[in-house]
């Protein structure tokens, strides 16, 4: 029976996955220092937590469900008990990214992360619908890096990032560096700063007089349809006005160089600011 340590169990994304590894056939070792995150664990699944040396000594796998500014410190901490050839596995990129895992060369690091829900999906059940982060009702796909050991440990951090995350529809193998890129890169720095710059616009339309439920409305319809026609969920045009509207807006709206928010250096600069 493989062996699993998670570590921050308790917390908000260590509880969700300690609920999904319930029942399965992993003999999991639940780590909490904190109070209130030990009664969580009691109360949900009535488990009952181990000290940390103890979870990790003859763990095959050590999850670090803990948040990036912690893991550095925690993984060291934790390292002189861990036993070699066991995995250690990240939930992000950023701080593995920014080699804050300690120099053990006879440890396996593999990183996962959760794509959360698409916006375009079949789901049937109103709370799989409604099931936005993932991990409970929803299926969603996953990525997966890894970083260091030999090519056949891939397969154990895979099995885990399906159950962890489950329900999972697929998995995506890419490195670390493009891991790195996908968030902060593309998840964040882009897609969060453009989405938080269309609830501004929202509100900068309503504040000019428009009444805030038709703004939303008609925002989040067009979102709907032009996402699907951009994102080719669809095939589809757009009109004629629209293609003139893209053209001239976006000079206004974007930066010409804004992609060098990929480049090596400004990915790293996000990445050491968010650890």
């Amino acid at each position: 029976m493989t062996k699993l340590a998670l570590i921050g169990a308790g917390g908000k994304m260590g509880l969700r996955l300690a609920t999904n590894l319930a029942g399965t056939p992993y003999d999991v070792r639940h780590v909490e220092v904190g109070d209130a995150g030990q009664e969580r664990l009691r109360e949900a699944l009535g488990v009952t937590c181990v000290p940390a040396n103890e979870a990790v000594a003859d763990a095959d796998a050590v999850i670090l469900a803990v948040p990036d500014t912690l893991i550095g410190r925690i993984a060291h901490e934790l390292a002189p008990s861990i036993r070699k050839g066991a995995m250690v596995i990240a939930l992000d990129a950023a701080a593995p990214f920014a080699g804050h895992l300690p120099e053990r060369d006879d440890l396996v690091y593999f990183i996962t992360h959760p794509c959360h829900p698409p916006i375009f999906n079949d789901e049937t059940d109103l709370e799989a619908k409604r099931d936005y982060f993932g991990g409970a009702k929803a299926r969603q796909g996953v990525v997966n890096a890894l970083m260091q050991g030999p090519e056949e440990a891939y397969a154990l951090g895979d099995e885990i990032s399906k159950v962890i995350y489950a329900p999972v529809s697929q998995t995506f193998r890419v490195t670390v560096e493009q891991m790195a890129l996908l968030e902060p890169g593309l998840s964040e720095t882009v897609c969060a700063t453009l989405l938080a710059t269309l609830r501004e616009a929202m509100d900068e339309v309503v504040a000019r007089g428009v009444p805030k439920d038709a703004a939303r409305a008609f925002l989040l319809g067009h979102m709907n349809i032009l996402s699907a026609v951009i994102f080719d969920e669809i095939e589809g045009a757009f009109s004629d006005a629209c293609y003139k509207a893209i053209k001239f807006g976006k000079p206004d709206l974007i930066r010409p160089d804004w992609k060098k928010v990929f480049e090596p250096d400004a990915i790293a600069r996000s990445i050491q600011r968010i650890t």
